[in-house]
């Protein structure tokens, strides 16, 4: 998200960036990310399923577009605590789309994520599978609002596209990650853990490309509900 707000910055856009700076990771490395942001970004420390905050946002500024990142991640994490991704994922995402729709915002482009798919989807995957069998809390939060963010483009016209991510990499990223973990192990001496014996396959996307097509996407006409790979 704040690599996004980097870029619409430099595009000349005014930005406002909402994050409740959570303890999933360490905040210091947030809090980093945060002293990058530049001049024409407002930083509000927030959550998004508080809706008066939301309200109160839209009455001080007249919002183009929503470009929606926020999300709680992680795979293993939700097994855990399934309560959180519900809350942050579906109640946090409803309550954009409900926003939204009261100050009359009809642009919004949403982070999903190829988790959607689960593992009877047969590769390469297409956006038409039906991905009606999530593996994980967090797939199915993230495909639940898909369907939510569906129905709110079609009741009220809104223009709303959900672009499913593949596992995004690269600099300032989350330190829960793969090859984050693999290169802090490395320069450790440390031993890798490999799942399934190794047997696996998965695409990676770079941060700088996702940024790119989010900001296609954000500033193109793409009528109705879409998901795009």
């Amino acid at each position: 998200g704040n690599v996004f707000a980097l870029k619409a910055v430099a595009e000349g856009h005014t930005v406002t960036v909402i994050d409740n700076m959570n303890s999933y990771y360490d905040r210091s490395l947030k809090e980093a990310r945060r002293a990058r942001l530049p001049d024409g970004v407002t930083f509000v420390e927030g959550d998004i399923t508080d809706r008066a905050l939301l309200l109160r946002l839209c009455e001080a500024q007249q919002f183009d577009a929503i470009g929606h990142f926020a999300a709680q991640a992680g795979v293993r994490y939700s097994l855990e605590h399934p309560e959180v991704y519900v809350e942050s994922n579906y109640v946090g995402t409803f309550t954009i789309l409900d926003v939204a729709r009261l100050c009359g915002i009809k642009k919004i482009v949403m982070a999903s994520t190829s988790s959607v798919y689960g593992d009877d989807t047969p590769t390469p995957f297409v956006e038409t599978a039906p991905a009606s069998h999530p593996v994980s809390i967090y797939a199915a939060t993230k495909r639940g609002v898909e369907i939510l963010a569906a129905t709110y483009a079609h009741l009220y016209g809104m223009e709303i596209t959900a672009l499913r991510f593949f596992t995004v990499y690269g600099p300032w990223g989350r330190p829960d990650m793969a090859l984050f973990s693999f290169t802090q192990k490395m320069l450790a001496g440390e031993q890798i853990p490999v799942y399934n014996n190794g047997k696996m396959r998965r695409d990676f996307t770079y941060v700088d490309d996702i940024v790119d097509g989010f900001y296609r996407t954000m500033t193109t006409s793409v009528p109705g509900y879409t998901i795009m790979n």
